[in-house]
Order: structure tokens, then sequence, then C-alpha cells
């Protein structure tokens, strides 16, 4: 009996997906696993190559600046070439760049290499959304898309441990191992994965200009761009506002260790429930759980507080992450997922790419300053989800 019930615990969770899609899930968690330089990209800048802390924030805007054009140019291939070449080719490119900045000997070649660093960190997930989209059935889209956070969510809280114990070793084996993931990702797709891009031509799918009088999913992006800035706080200024109150990195480490531990404990006890409710009341909710973790921030104080803030923030980000994806592919076109997908990613690299400076200065008038205006703009994004829902639903309708 307890087999018995086991076995359906897994299948409710995990059954019913196609063998594309757990290639696809296997290749996410190899690649996390690996994805090691990015968060330690700073440090080796300053430890290893020296280089001064303010040319330091210039390559990070540099990669940065390369990374809001990755997801677009991903699109861009995923509809013109199909899925499984954006996909390999992408990750075999990121390896290179990779390699690239390891090895560059001098400040205009390492400036270069982290543009092109930039460029090709996310050309793969265009074409890795496409792919769910396309293999997967609407009703299931959900726990997809859900699994796949839960896989890179495992992947990357392993990465971190592991990245920062090779760092001991020497910061050149991080870019080999990284690079190493990369390719074993693209390869696996390449030599696993059918392709599914429909038969329609790239020259006869459209175009971006398509995607961009998409009324219903220019709005869209734009409320993915008030929770991305909401969101990249974490990274930007969490930290240096538990500074201010006398905390250390190390309880910043664990704070946000939190957050990968609520992703891959919650994920797969509510996965699997989502399916059936409306996308956009999912989303508006996740942006009002993300609301309420910024509330809470404002009176925390000690490691404990923000510890419970980021498990708030964390549930939030369960169910936001669950159904962005699914709700554009409920808009997209399926000869046009690549592109509609590349418009999302650029979405969150715009948000990514305000929220430092808009959240520097907004800590600089103190602490409540910072987190009430999160608080309000993922309440405004909710309201704005809510608006569209009508619109959301009715593409959702057509796309079944």
């Amino acid at each position: 009996a307890t087999a018995g019930r086991l076995r359906t615990l897994v299948r409710v969770r995990v059954g019913g997906l196609p063998g594309a899609f757990w290639v696809l899930w296997t290749g996410s968690l190899v690649n996390r696993l690996g994805a090691m330089v990015n968060p330690f990209l700073s440090l080796y800048l300053t430890q290893v190559r020296d280089v001064p802390l303010h040319t330091v924030g210039l390559i990070l805007t540099v990669v940065g600046t390369g990374s809001v054009l990755s997801q677009p140019l991903g699109g861009f291939l995923t509809d013109r070439f199909g899925r499984r070449a954006a996909l390999t080719g992408g990750m075999l490119a990121n390896a290179a760049s990779l390699l690239a900045v390891g090895h560059a000997q001098s400040l205009p070649a390492l400036t270069a290499a982290g543009f092109a660093l930039g460029v090709t960190i996310d050309l793969f997930r265009p074409a890795a959304q496409a792919l769910v989209a396309d293999a997967v059935p609407a009703a299931d889209r959900t726990r997809a898309f859900g699994l796949l956070l839960w896989s890179v969510n495992l992947g990357f809280s392993a990465a971190m441990i592991l990245g920062g114990h090779l760092a001991t070793r020497g910061f050149h084996l991080l870019f080999w191992v990284d690079a190493a993931a990369c390719a074993v990702f693209g390869l696996l797709v390449w030599f696993a994965v059918p392709e599914t891009r429909p038969a329609t031509t790239g020259h006869d799918a459209g175009s971006y200009r398509t995607v961009l009088t998409d009324r219903v999913m220019v709005a869209f992006a734009g409320v993915v761009v008030l929770y991305a800035v909401v969101f990249q706080q974490a990274f930007a200024t969490l930290p240096i506002a538990m500074a201010r109150n006398g905390l250390s990195g190390d309880v910043y480490g664990q704070v946000m260790a939190v957050n990968g531990v609520v992703v891959i404990l919650v994920q797969p006890l509510i996965g699997h429930r989502l399916g059936p409710f409306d996308k956009s009341r999912v989303l508006a909710t996740g942006f009002l759980l993300a609301a309420a973790g910024s509330a809470l921030l404002t009176a925390a104080s000690a490691g404990t507080s923000y510890g419970l803030a980021v498990a708030v923030w964390s549930l939030g980000e369960v169910l936001v992450f669950a159904v962005t994806a699914a709700i554009v592919a409920d808009l997209a076109p399926p000869s046009l997922r690549g592109r509609y997908n590349g418009l999302l990613g650029m979405a969150w690299g715009t948000g990514f790419l305000i929220a430092p400076l808009a959240g520097t200065r907004l800590l600089s008038a103190g602490a409540t300053a910072l987190w009430s205006s999160c608080a309000a703009l993922c309440c405004v994004a909710a309201l704005a989800q809510l608006a569209l829902a009508p619109a959301v639903r009715a593409r959702g309708a057509d796309s079944m």
C-alpha cells in the first residue's frame, strides 16, 4: 500500500510529461550544477585579476547590456533555425565565451569577452521555453515550467556551494566546469530531442514587428519589468541593506539560502495543483506575496526577520516562475514562440538593468523607502495582471 501511494504521488507530480521534456529537465539541471562563473565573477575580477572596483562596475554593466540582447537574439534564432540548433548553438557559444573571459589577457579583451558572455548567457532560454510549449500539452505546461524552475534552483543551490569550494582551488577551474556543463546540455538536446518547430519557414513566420503589435504581449512584458525590478533587489540592494544593519556576508548567504530551500521544498508540493487555476490570478497572487515579503523587509533588522521576509518573497517566486512562461506559451503563435519568449527575456533583462540604479537611490533615502516602493510596484503589477486576465484567458482558450 505504501509503495502504491508513493507511485501515485510521483505520477501526479511528474507523470505524463514527454521524454523530450525530461531530456531538457536533465540538461537544465546539469547546466545549473555547473553555473559557477556568474555568481563569482565580481570576486574573480577583483581578487584574481586585480581590476579596480570602478572598472569592475563597467565590465559588469557591459555584461548586463549584452544579456539584455541575449534572449531577443535567441528568440530570433529559435524561430528561424529551429529549437535544437538555437539551444545547442547558444550553449556552445556560451561555453566559448566563458573560456574567453577566463583566459583574456588584457582589459579590452576581458571587456569584449564579458560582452560576449552577456550576449550568449541566455541565448538558449527562448529555445528551451519554446520546446516545452511545443512538446507539452497546454494543460500540463504550468506543471512542466514549475518542474524546470525546481531543477534550476536545485542545481544552482548546489553550484553555489561547489563553486565556493572550487574557487579556493583556483578560479580558472570554475570557467572550465561551467563551460563543460554548457556543452553537455547543448549536445544532450542535439542528440536526444527531436525538432519541434512548426513547418512554417522562418521567413513566413513573422518578425519582432509582429510581436510588438500584440498589445496583450507587450503589456504583459511591462508587468514582468515591474516585478523584475523588485526581484533583482535580492542581489542588488539586499546585501547592502543587511550590512547597514551590521549583518555580515555570511548572514546574507544564509538568508539567500532560504530562497533555494523554499523553492526546492514548495514547488513539488504545489506545482501539480496550479494547472486548473487561472494563470493571471496565480501570477497576481505571486506578486502580492512578493509585496508582502518586501513589506516585511521594512521592519527587518536581524537575520531571522530577513530570512522570514525572503521566505514569503520566495513563495511568490514559485508562483510567478511557474506561470509566466506558460502565459507566453498561450499568447504566442507556435511559429513565433521563440520571439515571444525573446521579448519576455528582454523584459526580465530590462528590469535587472533598472534595479541597481533605482534600488540604490531609494536605499540612500532609507530602507523603508526602498522596500515600501518594492511592495507598491508588486501591487501595481498584480492589478495590471488582473486587468489583462480576460484577454489572457481568451488567448489561452484559443491555444488549446
